[in-house]
């Protein structure tokens, strides 16, 4: 059977779902593992999610990935993920990051566990106890899969407890790019800064903006804001884009609509717009980090051409 260091993984699951005589009758599912408990276990497959209750589970194992990304690529995406939302307190334990910010979002305030902290791995998690601990914090890990498998098992058997599966995206620009313009749309404007209603309508999804926030969003050399208004001038999109790494990547975060607006196009209306930007600094390539779970912005980047490059699960020590 699987186990919580499964979670993130590509597996098979074997399931009972009848009987014909006296003979029980199969059917496999393949998929990635993003979900167990005691009585179910949630596959993201090819068709969409599946959830198995465990009492109709045969048998179940994990099974290479179809395609699984060279370490130092994870690594190069992670940081220049990084870049593009900077956490304001920093540390390293070797090649680990440690960040802080006021608690706002889980990427600024956990350890990125990709490379080599330098020490035992039981000792650089204890390190990381420590630091956020110092600094008045739940210790959190970023740890990207399936690279830190074993950062994963560590922090299982130390019972931390881990957020929702997050999915980490990419595409070439090509296909954003090729996107055609909506006339029925408003234009989206791009600019150096976001207004004061940029930062409310961020701030209804992410909660109350600490300074923090606002440095995480604004401290990156190369960003932009993208605003779409109607002919009254209200908000009715935002979206945040930034290029970083020597590989000169699009990030783009915080793509957001308003409720009255939805189901417009309005969400690729502005990633089109943030990916003309960037392939005019030279980007050649977009990321963007979406929750497994969140099916409907799943959907749109996959409409878009975006594809899973890795996931990561973000763990959080026991409280005290």
């Amino acid at each position: 059977m699987l186990r919580q260091q499964d979670v993130g993984h590509r597996v098979v699951v074997r399931r009972i779902v009848g009987v014909s005589g006296d003979r029980p009758l199969y059917t496999d599912a393949l998929g990635e593992l993003v979900d167990l408990t005691e009585t179910e276990l949630t596959l993201a497959t090819a068709k969409g999610t599946l959830r198995v209750p465990l009492r109709e589970v045969h048998r179940a194992k994990r099974v290479p990935p179809a395609r699984r990304p060279h370490a130092a690529a994870v690594i190069a995406l992670e940081l220049a993920a990084d870049e593009g939302w900077p956490a304001p307190v920093r540390a390293r334990l070797g090649n680990w990051l440690l960040r802080a910010a006021d608690n706002w979002t889980g990427r600024a305030n956990s350890a990125l566990a990709v490379g080599d902290p330098d020490r035992p791995l039981e000792a650089a998690i204890d390190a990381v106890e420590r630091w956020y601990r110092d600094h008045g914090q739940r210790p959190m890990v970023n740890a990207p899969m399936p690279l830190a498998a074993p950062v994963n098992a560590m922090l299982d058997e130390r019972g931390w407890s881990a957020r929702p599966l997050t999915l980490v995206q990419t595409t070439v620009l090509a296909p954003l790019l090729a996107v055609p313009a909506d006339a029925d749309l408003p234009p989206v404007d791009l600019a150096d800064s976001p207004g004061d209603d940029w930062y409310a309508m961020v701030a209804e999804h992410k909660g109350t903006l600490p300074g923090s926030a606002l440095r995480i969003l604004t401290g990156v050399p190369e960003k932009v804001f993208a605003h779409v208004r109607d002919a009254d001038g209200d908000l009715l999109a935002v979206a945040r884009g930034t290029v970083t790494g020597p590989d000169r990547w699009l990030g783009i975060s915080l793509v957001q609509t308003a409720p009255a607006a939805r189901r417009r196009g309005l969400g690729r209306h502005v990633v089109r717009g943030l990916a003309r930007w960037a392939a005019q600094r030279g980007a050649t390539r977009a990321y963007l980090q979406v929750e497994e779970r969140n099916t409907g912005a799943v959907g749109l980047y996959g409409r878009l051409g975006f594809s899973t490059h890795h996931t990561y699960l973000t763990r959080e020590a026991p409280l005290p």
